[in-house]
């Protein structure tokens, strides 16, 4: 079923005043607080939104929803908009199976379901049974499953969970044949994997937070522990602490084998220390490997004594390394595979080889070589998107990969190593015809340059007449790549003419480390400048119109969608900020908001950060001015980037926006940063999003 654009023209006409009448926004209280940086003054009126747990804040949050939604329920076609997207969502998808104590496990969504189920099966193919089902652990989906660990002997399933959407999680501990649940249950537990050994575990918590700051503190202390099974969980042993770098995250694995303890602690979002502990030796002690934050060091696994690394010490766009842990010193390292053109985004051993995933211009490639780094064959795959490269166990020769793209849903193949052949596992079936769409990569120039690759999503056919509705997308920060994949929501808007746009700005990963550290603290300025020239490339080259222009970004894009709508709010005509970093002067004080400032800096920096900061910084830069018609989207639980910053942000903007577009705010109740959220919270957000985007996009043909 196609969206009815015929019953979405005469709903259109029936509404066309919306765009013509003033919204009356609830009356936001302004305080005369402000704060003094380096002896200039910075005001900030609306600091008292930033106290989560007040009833004014509360009365706040209610009132902006009541505004939003009573203008949301009114767009033309909302509801034949959900009813698509429904029927979109509604197909199977699975993970890439893995085996533990010679079962497989992998989870599924049969189509509607809140959350994913975890299985289990004797045979690949074979009988499955359900291991945990996560749907059943809330009412109405708001509890997920933040992660799983099958013991090696496969008799317990170690799992954590998030409550509506927070960063924090707790261990449960299950045992398989049973389906028995052991009293070991951890709470306080955040960034944080587990990791088995000797009939325990291994794990990252906090101290516990004081009642009502649990969504908002500074995250500091983060300490590792290890769990005995059947023990009290406060004789839980501290295994690594350092109190004396409060604002640090420490985070612990084993290798496969169990030989080798490894300790990687970071004191940002990008370079780590690496430490490891031979577990066989009595007198266990923690080895350095690398004591310095500057660098990744990322252990793959071990072979015998000797692990191999993953890091961009010396090699901006990564290489691999191998460490003799009984002699761990640089002058002892061997370089296994060197850096090259392309940037080494994972590695996996598989099978008695190395698997390689590379991206070049944006997109998977992989290649399989031996624990010497002799190249031995290039793995193809079905055509341009991503994958995570070939994943399986060193001593297995079966190996599975997934495969997506634009127009390609999650594909599942499994991987002979022997062989080499190839064997589609899962196909999902979308109901949708991918031979209609296209996918193509556009290079484009930015203001100071730089040649910056989009990716170009959109139906067979298009004509160039600079009318076409179009969503640009980006990111642009903490190295993160943005790659081909497969999302439902972006196909909606495809499937109805229009263009989805993915620029690959700087600040991400997608050249190594040089074009991360272009996009970042004094050079922030880059990004913005990239996703403008994006913009006005899609215009000049008749894709599209400013008038036919959205922007979308997410939590750092949320930054980036708040920062150019400032700078440009011309050039676009909807901007969909969500869960954006809008006060970039006291970004830092909240949550794990400290471990930013490699990519941002700080306000306390210096007298030149701060005022680079505050003439970008979302909230303060709004000056009155007519602004894109707004739609910013937060949640009450998002303890990552708190709501604190949407909210002063769309006080503001409602306060200077001179133009009569709506500037709302969507508040979510019950979610958090999006990981975990309920399919059916999921379906109903990108509904409103769809219905204000395509009204003011003037998509009626």
């Amino acid at each position: 079923m196609k969206f009815n654009y015929l019953f979405f023209l005469m709903a259109f006409s029936a509404v066309a005043c919306m765009e013509t009448q003033r919204i009356n926004y609830p009356e936001t209280r302004k305080d005369d607080v402000n704060d003094t940086y380096f002896g200039t003054q910075v005001s900030d009126p609306y600091r008292w939104l930033e106290d989560d747990n007040s009833a004014e804040t509360a009365e706040w949050v209610t009132a902006q929803n009541e505004v939003t939604f009573a203008y949301l329920n009114q767009l033309p076609g909302r509801e034949m908009i959900k009813s698509r997207l429904t029927e979109l969502m509604d197909y199977p998808r699975e993970s890439a199976p893995y085996k533990r104590a010679g079962k497989y496990f992998y989870s599924r969504n049969d189509g509607l379901q809140n959350q994913s189920v975890l299985y289990m099966s004797e045979t690949l193919g074979g009988e499955e049974q359900v291991l945990l089902d996560p749907n059943k652990l809330s009412d109405d989906g708001t509890v997920a499953l933040a992660g799983t660990e099958i013991t090696p002997d496969g008799k317990y399933l170690i799992y954590r969970i998030s409550r509506s959407g927070s960063d924090w999680n707790e261990i449960y501990v299950m045992e398989i044949e049973t389906r028995e649940l052991l009293p070991d249950v951890i709470k306080w537990v955040k960034f944080s994997g587990t990791a088995w050994y000797n009939n325990g575990f291994f794990y990252s918590a906090y101290p516990s937070p004081e009642a009502g700051s649990e969504l908002s503190r500074s995250n500091e202390n983060h300490i590792v522990k290890y769990h005995k099974l059947g023990t009290p969980t406060e004789d839980d042993i501290i295994i690594y602490a350092n109190p004396e770098a409060p604002k640090q995250t420490n985070y612990a694995s084993v290798t496969e084998d169990r030989r080798f303890l490894l300790l990687s602690a970071s004191q940002g979002t990008s370079g780590n220390a690496l430490y490891f502990e031979d577990l066989e030796k009595p007198g266990k002690t923690f080895v350095p490997v690398m004591e310095s934050f500057e660098w990744d060091f990322n252990v793959i696994d071990n072979i015998g004594d000797n692990l191999y690394v993953l890091t961009n010490y010396k090699a901006p766009k990564n290489r691999l390394i191998r460490v003799d842990t009984k002699a761990p010193a640089e002058e002892n390292w061997t370089v296994i595979i060197p850096e090259k053109d392309d940037v080494l985004r994972s590695v996996n051993l598989v099978g008695g080889k190395i698997s390689v995933t590379y991206m070049k211009n944006a997109y998977s490639h992989v290649e399989v070589y031996d624990y010497e780094g002799g190249f031995e064959y290039a793995l193809e795959l079905p055509g341009i998107g991503s994958t995570g490269g070939l994943s399986g166990n060193k001593d297995d020769n079966e190996a599975f990969y997934s495969f997506s793209s634009y127009n390609t849903p999650g594909e599942i193949y499994r991987y002979d190593m022997n062989t080499r052949e190839t064997t589609l596992h899962y196909r999902p079936e979308v109901k949708f015809n991918p031979d209609e769409f296209q996918v193509d990569q556009v290079w484009y120039t930015s203001k100071d340059g730089t040649k910056v690759p989009m990716f170009l999503f959109y139906k067979k056919g298009l004509q160039r007449n600079g009318n076409n509705p179009t969503l640009l997308y980006g990111y642009g920060g903490f190295d993160i790549s943005q790659t081909p994949g497969f999302s439902v929501q972006r196909l909606f808007f495809v499937e109805n003419g229009g263009i989805l746009a993915v620029a690959n700005l700087r600040g991400g990963g997608e050249f190594g480390k040089a074009w991360h550290e272009a996009g970042t603290k004094l050079k922030k300025q880059n990004v913005f400048d990239d996703f403008i020239a994006a913009g006005e490339y899609l215009i000049s080259e008749k894709y599209t119109t400013a008038k036919k222009l959205a922007i979308q970004g997410g939590s750092n894009g949320g930054l980036l969608v708040g920062a150019v709508a400032n700078q440009r709010p011309d050039l676009f005509r909807v901007a969909l900020p969500a869960v954006g970093v809008m006060d970039m002067l006291r970004y830092h004080k909240f949550t794990i908001g400290w471990a930013w400032a490699g990519d941002y800096g700080t306000s306390e920096d210096s007298e030149e950060m701060f005022r680079y900061l505050l003439a970008y910084s979302p909230y303060h830069a709004i000056r009155a001015a007519d602004y894109p018609a707004t739609l910013v989207t937060t949640a009450d639980h998002d303890d990552r980037v708190v709501p604190a910053h949407s909210f002063k942000y769309i006080a503001r903007l409602q306060e200077m926006h001179t133009g009569k577009l709506p500037v709302l705010i969507r508040i979510e109740t019950k979610a958090g940063h999006g990981a975990g959220k309920p399919t059916a919270k999921v379906i109903e957000e990108q509904t409103d999003i769809w219905a204000f985007t395509m009204y003011h996009l003037g998509m009626t043909r």
